[in-house]
């Protein structure tokens, strides 16, 4: 494996011993594939970040542990990566933990090995959970700060929360499904349905609060979806609509799983509904498509590079490395419709 950088840098970049590292460079036996493969990854996030970085002085490094759906998981390291230039004159290295699922287990891993392998902070997505809150607590005690990203973290010792205000986003959009579907004819108008996923998630929590303060009556139909199984949400809808004849008039999706919104909208058209209304999160290319063709009504759009910007310079105040307050920001959503879509 050629490369320009040296071991101790690849082991501080993949949390690998240097003689571990040496191993798998060299080809050696007793090194296992997932070994490998670690340390191929270490290589490849540091090509990627030599070009942005001029590496020299004091260097911090920065573990980002992301627990959702591999888009937006990619999404996160590559708005990460393209502010890290802007933090100059701090050097920033980011190590990345994108994981899949729902299981807490391989995030509290993550965390602690973040405390074990030279870590200056933590940015952190993650679900509501005791094992993670733990974890953060482990790092708060070796004086490793957390900044949580997007969805809050309950009862941990985090640094600060940088962010949606996503109780203000679901009141933004239930306030859009309302002025939209117009006042209600009837009891049997048509349902308003909403799709969270499958886990414990503070973020999602509070947007569906936020939702069922501001919704006026209507009549609300809930789904779960799954970020590992593409037919989770369609075989739920399929359940949950059987009885239904009033259909669905307003889709307000919180989540969106394996499948995506264009599998709700697909599996709604096949049981004959075509809601009036659809509401969905974050301006991602799917999203963006459906958008443009009038599938969706509109994105609630929060900029994620700003909010990684913002993390990581919580991180380093918190450390000294950059001068300022450390507080939490909590940004109001942007309603995006076909009409006002920002450049990318």
């Amino acid at each position: 494996m050629r490369h320009p950088f040296r071991v101790r840098e690849i082991a501080a970049q993949s949390g690998l011993s240097e003689a571990t590292v040496d191993r798998a460079l060299h080809g050696r036996s007793g090194v296992r594939a997932s070994t490998a493969r670690q340390v191929e990854r270490a290589v490849a996030d540091l090509q990627r970040q030599a070009d942005q970085l001029r590496l020299g002085g004091r260097t911090w490094v920065l573990d980002v542990v992301v627990q959702a759906p591999l888009r937006f998981s990619v999404e996160v390291r590559a708005a990460l990566e393209a502010e890290l230039p802007g933090l100059r004159p701090a050097v920033v290295r980011a190590r990345f933990h994108l994981l899949d699922g729902a299981d807490p287990a391989p995030v509290a891993a993550a965390l602690l090995k973040a405390a074990s392998t030279g870590s200056d902070g933590v940015v952190l997505k993650a679900p509501q959970h005791p094992d993670v809150v733990a974890a953060v607590g482990g790092l708060a005690e070796a004086d490793v700060p957390v900044v949580t990203l997007v969805t809050d973290l309950l009862g941990s010792p985090r640094t600060a929360y940088v962010g949606l205000d996503n109780r203000g986003a679901g009141r933004t959009a239930a306030h859009l499904v309302d002025q939209w579907l117009g006042p209600p004819c009837t009891t049997a108008a048509p349902a308003v349905l909403v799709v969270r996923g499958s886990g414990a998630d503070l973020g999602e929590d509070e947007r569906a609060a936020g939702f069922a303060e501001v919704l006026g009556p209507r009549r609300v139909l809930e789904v779960r979806d799954d970020a590992t199984r593409a037919r989770a949400v369609v075989d739920d809808l399929r359940v949950t609509l059987a009885d239904d004849e009033c259909g669905v008039g307003a889709v307000y999706a919180v989540y969106a799983g394996a499948g995506g919104v264009t599998a709700v909208l697909d599996a709604l058209a096949r049981h004959g509904h075509e809601p009036r209304v659809v509401v969905v999160h974050d301006l991602a290319a799917e999203h963006l498509a459906l958008l443009r063709s009038g599938r969706v009504s509109a994105v609630l759009h929060h900029e994620l590079r700003t909010h990684l910007r913002r993390a990581a310079r919580v991180l380093l105040q918190s450390r000294g490395g950059l001068p300022g307050p450390v507080r939490s920001w909590a940004a109001p959503v942007q309603v995006v419709t076909r009409f006002n879509v920002p450049l990318r």
